[in-house]
């Protein structure tokens, strides 16, 4: 009975965590309308969705009941994420210049080929869930561990500028809540390969809650357009 109640607290907070973490793949959206408004992509970089779409392959490895049983929410969450990324990409791709298709493409052929001996690796490797579970976990962890402490450039100009125009509130937000839902559900049962990389992810939130409480009254205020600006600058 105990562990029927935690396999539905569980599974209650994992769903939450998949819709915290689907509106976190939505927030670049406005930069990429912004691209197809324009018919080009200007300055902004594609190496922020690059990363995220190896990090959504490398998790989705880890949700397959051949690798990690029983994880079936870590699949979905990073199955949206995958579609979505390379929905981004895609944009990316057509509105680039020849060069910029160039370096999506290597950067590209390089994952995939990354993906491909990872697969290959662990399925003739190693023979059990364990096993598995640790090799693929570890990079999961590697990549997962980057991805989150993306944010600490911002937070860094946040302290240099005292203003966090450059650190909009409802991404800061969704992060922490994002860090704090995956951790909980890593929790029940323990999962060190997502505890360490979504207790991270929550206290790199926690932290940029701090600092927006700190400097939000220094930050000059500016117009809406300018906000979106911002936070378009912010997503690349």
């Amino acid at each position: 009975m105990v562990m029927l109640s935690q396999d539905a607290v569980r599974n209650v907070i994992g769903l939450i965590g998949n819709v915290i973490s689907f509106g976190l793949f939505l927030s670049p959206v406005p930069t990429f309308v912004q691209i197809i408004k324009k018919k080009a992509v200007e300055q902004f970089s594609p190496i922020p969705y690059l990363a995220t779409l190896l990090n959504c392959m490398m998790w989705f490895l880890y949700g397959l009941p051949i690798v990690h049983p029983h994880s079936i929410l870590v699949v979905t969450i990073n199955g949206i994420g995958l579609v979505i990324e390379s929905a981004y990409l895609s944009i990316f791709f057509i509105y680039a210049t020849r060069e910029g298709r160039l370096k999506v493409l290597k950067i590209l052929a390089g994952e995939l080929a990354f993906m491909a001996v990872v697969v290959v690796s662990v399925l003739l490797a190693a023979h059990t869930h364990e096993k598995r579970s640790l090799i693929v976990g570890i990079l999961c962890i590697i990549f997962g561990t980057c991805m989150y402490a993306s944010p600490l450039a911002v937070m860094k100009l946040v302290i240099q500028t005292k203003s966090v125009e450059y650190m909009p509130f409802t991404l800061s937000l969704a992060s922490f809540l994002n860090g704090v839902c995956w951790t909980t559900y890593s929790c029940l049962p323990f999962d060190v390969n997502l505890f360490i990389p979504n207790g991270l992810g929550a206290l790199f939130g926690f932290l940029q809650l701090i600092l927006y409480a700190c400097y939000f009254k220094a930050t000059p205020k500016k117009d809406a357009k300018a906000e979106v600006e911002l936070h378009s600058a912010r997503d690349v």
